[in-house]
């Protein structure tokens, strides 16, 4: 049986051409469509009645949304540029189409990677990979330094809902990492209410992780964009702030963020990213049609990350929300593996010695250890966020100040620096 095709190469020369010698030799495919835009593209890519797609890379409004959608439709991409043009094909493959031909290659070869990209084997002797080879470290944005090849480390800070410490971990982290000389990136992905901002005094107005989620949509994003769009907070640490707003959530695309993420892989040793508390897909149960979904940046953030730091708060609310969450996130994503990080412990709220009790009640309730304990500093805080600094500006002798770059440490897999090493329990920290 022939393979059912649509195109969407409209306005291109060679599109009559390449469609008539696609119909009239016998290369086992048959044009079902014709498309004008992307939107009849999806429209008729949910009928089901083909199994792929050749467009061009000068459809107007492709994006990696659009391509995830034909994805999820059962609908093979291939892609076509004008011969030579590079910067298109990688564009393409930017999008998530994996295979990109010239316009001019013969229908034979074009059939046959339709074919390919059906079956979902790659096409002989064509490299598919990104190209780019060495790219620049964090650093002055005008002219920044090349680091060796390789893949930085993404670490997800997520938490359930009632204001955990989630952030006041994430930026305490990212800071510590950057002082013991580690290349960091610091991203803001809460689509309910990033603050991180705030905490570190910059602007919240600029583009930030929406602006690099929009490049990633419409494939353009790369290093040098993401190094422009992040603040320079210190020499090792940039930070990529949230939403202004929080109805903005629609422009973080699950596909745009994880775009985000590989290239900030590129870019810097470890990436820590602020995430939001919510793991429901509710969002997607209420249209019968693919919708926007809230939650799937959060998600998408999960599920890429090589380390996912839980953070719980200490006193039996926290304790008991953070039992649930871990339960919803086995469910959601099994084969996340958290780490436990236990926040604003002090006495009180728990009776006896805190941390052997709240110790005590992870293992017994969700089978868990707790790897990290860090202390209630409501001092040393409040004076960060009052002047938009650090904890180790404000309050370097701080204990909280101390567990968190003993965290840190941990997560990036250097040595712990010398003095006290308190509220490390045991096992590195991998996913």
């Amino acid at each position: 049986m022939a393979l059912q095709v649509f195109t969407a190469v409209t306005g291109a020369a060679w599109e009559s051409e390449l469609v008539g010698a696609l119909d009239r030799a016998d290369h086992g495919v048959t044009v079902v469509r014709r498309c004008v835009d992307v939107s009849e593209l999806l429209a008729v890519a949910a009928t089901g009645t083909g199994q792929a797609a050749l467009l061009s890379a000068e459809l107007r409004r492709l994006d990696g949304d659009a391509v995830a959608r034909l994805e999820a439709a059962g609908v093979a991409v291939v892609g076509l540029v004008e011969p030579g043009d590079e910067r298109a094909a990688d564009r393409l493959r930017q999008l998530g189409v994996r295979q990109v031909l010239p316009a001019d290659a013969d229908p034979d070869a074009i059939a046959q990677a339709l074919r390919e990209a059906v079956a979902g084997a790659p096409s002989a002797g064509r490299d598919v990979a990104d190209p780019r080879a060495a790219l620049p470290q964090l650093g002055a944005p005008e002219q920044p330094e090349e680091r060796p090849a390789g893949r930085g480390r993404v670490v997800a800070v997520w938490g359930p809902t009632g204001a955990p410490g989630r952030t006041t971990v994430a930026v305490g982290a990212a800071d510590e990492l950057s002082r013991l000389g580690v290349s960091t990136l610091l991203v803001d992905a809460d689509v309910y209410g990033g603050v991180i901002a705030q905490m570190l005094g910059l602007l919240d107005e600029s583009p930030g992780l929406a602006g690099a989620a929009r490049l990633a949509a419409s494939g353009s994003l790369d290093a040098a964009h993401l190094v422009r769009l992040a603040w320079a907070v210190r020499p090792q640490l940039r930070v990529l702030t949230g939403l202004a707003r929080a109805d903005r959530w629609p422009e973080l695309r699950p596909r745009a963020v994880g775009t985000v993420l590989e290239e900030a892989r590129r870019l810097a040793q470890v990436t820590v990213v602020d995430c939001a508390f919510n793991l429901e897909d509710d969002e997607e149960l209420s249209f019968d049609t693919a919708a926007p979904r809230r939650n799937g940046a959060t998600l998408a953030v999960l599920e890429d990350a090589d380390t996912v730091l839980c953070v719980s708060g200490a006193d039996p609310v926290a304790l008991q929300r953070s039992i649930r969450a871990l339960g919803e996130l086995r469910d959601v994503l099994p084969d996340v593996e958290p780490v436990l990080v236990v926040n604003q412990v002090r006495r009180g709220p728990v009776p006896g010695d805190p941390r052997r009790e709240i110790g005590e009640a992870f293992e017994r309730f969700a089978g868990r250890e707790v790897s990290f304990f860090l202390s209630a500093d409501r001092r040393a805080t409040d004076a960060a966020l009052a002047s938009g600094r650090s904890l180790a500006e404000v309050a370097p002798g701080s204990p909280l100040r101390v567990e968190l770059r003993a965290l840190a440490a941990a997560v990036a897999d250097v040595p712990v620096p010398a003095g006290r090493r308190r509220g490390v329990r045991r096992q590195p920290v991998s996913r």
